[in-house]
């Protein structure tokens, strides 16, 4: 009969750690909910005040990605180049946020132009260097 105790005794442990979990997970779900609230609330403020002004909201108008960098907007090839590492590759300008969808014809006249304007160099096939 001692078995039976000491199983009981494990299941009612086990019981609490998963009364306390249910507990802790109910918390962060409404912490979530109220920052999603909050979120929400701080979104449609920057919205009214950026049409007071008289832009359009990057966030709302882009629903939060980089302001017209899947429209088809202008692309700051200079703030690319200065966020890559020393030495790069195509892939690497690639996986710069909002240019995951541009034509690899892109990429590489960016690269082309980095080159002829003595920005960047070409060390090797397909690996280049800020200059």
């Amino acid at each position: 009969m001692p078995r039976k105790k000491a199983g009981s005794e494990s299941n009612s442990a086990f019981k609490q750690v998963q009364k306390q979990a249910r507990s802790l997970l109910a918390n962060l779900r409404k912490d979530i909910r109220a920052k999603q609230m909050e979120l929400s609330r701080l979104k449609d403020e920057e919205s009214r005040l950026s049409s007071l002004v008289g832009r359009s909201s990057a966030i709302a108008g882009g629903g939060g990605r980089a302001s017209g960098a899947l429209s088809g907007g202008r692309i700051n090839w200079r703030s690319v180049l200065s966020q890559l590492p020393r030495q790069f590759k195509a892939s690497d300008v690639r996986n710069v946020r909002g240019l995951k969808q541009k034509r690899p014809s892109e990429i590489f006249a960016a690269i082309t132009r980095w080159i002829d304007g003595g920005m960047a160099k070409r060390k090797a096939r397909g690996l280049y260097e800020k200059a």
